[in-house]
């Protein structure tokens, strides 16, 4: 996987990318990610890569040819590789957008706006892809490119340990995922549950399948619509109504 940041605030997106597991990724050469200072492909003086808007209105815009400049740049053909530009406008993000990033064998362009947006004649040349984390506006594209490179870089095969954690996520199919529980037994007068210390396998998986159930019952019933239910599963929502029933 093979990624690159255009930004005007290369340390910021730097501090993010030099940790964890991204990190480990890097450092096991599993994923490729460059930072590229936008501020570097202006022709002025004092590497200014934005202006004020025509027509008026608060803010400052970013400009449009050093962003082709630092594209350009890479020396490719343009379908050698995907550009994105995060923007609340935009597809919105999933997982399984991640896991479709994630076995990109192009390389991943991430083109961060920051102010009051991109000069739109970028996004009419170069046609990226929007995309966006929700219905909100931040200050500018870093963070949600960081967000997307993240859940698309832990899913790339050998980048997580154990691949059974990544299976395991909420989202990874169209349900939340069930709780989780750690040592010790007892914190503040608070159990993990018996079944867990049972050692009986069948029951644990029995059990998270259930709290998984009841935590997209709970949270998000929307995606219960989208699942493809088995016999198990009708059966322990089934128990699940009833629970709610009887405390109710």
């Amino acid at each position: 996987m093979q990624c690159d940041i255009l930004t005007l605030f290369p340390d910021m997106v730097a501090n993010v990318v030099s940790h964890s597991i991204v990190k480990r990724a890097q450092d096991k050469n599993l994923v490729s990610i460059r930072i590229h200072d936008i501020r570097d492909f202006s022709d002025d003086p004092h590497r200014v890569a934005d202006d004020t808007p025509y027509g008026g209105g608060a803010g400052m815009i970013m400009k449009a040819e050093p962003i082709f400049r630092a594209v350009e740049a890479f020396g490719e053909e343009r379908n050698q590789y995907r550009i994105i530009v995060p923007s609340p406008q935009g597809r919105p993000f999933t997982q399984r957008l991640a896991e479709e990033l994630s076995r990109e064998s192009r390389r991943l362009v991430w083109i961060c706006g920051h102010y009051e947006g991109i000069d739109e004649r970028v996004l009419i040349r170069l046609e990226p892809e929007e995309m966006s984390l929700g219905d909100y506006v931040l200050t500018g594209g870093e963070l949600p490119a960081l967000v997307m490179i993240d859940a698309a870089v832990r899913l790339v095969p050998g980048v997580v340990g154990d691949p059974t954690s990544v299976e395991q996520d909420s989202f990874a199919e169209p349900l939340l995922d069930f709780p989780h529980y750690t040592k010790p037994q007892t914190v503040r007068g608070y159990q993990v549950p018996d079944v867990l210390l049972s050692g009986n396998h069948e029951a644990i998986r029995r059990w998270r399948r259930k709290e998984a159930l009841r935590n997209t019952y709970s949270k998000r019933p929307d995606l219960l619509q989208q699942e493809s239910l088995t016999q198990e599963d009708r059966q322990l929502l089934s128990d699940i109504f009833q629970e709610c029933e009887c405390r109710g």
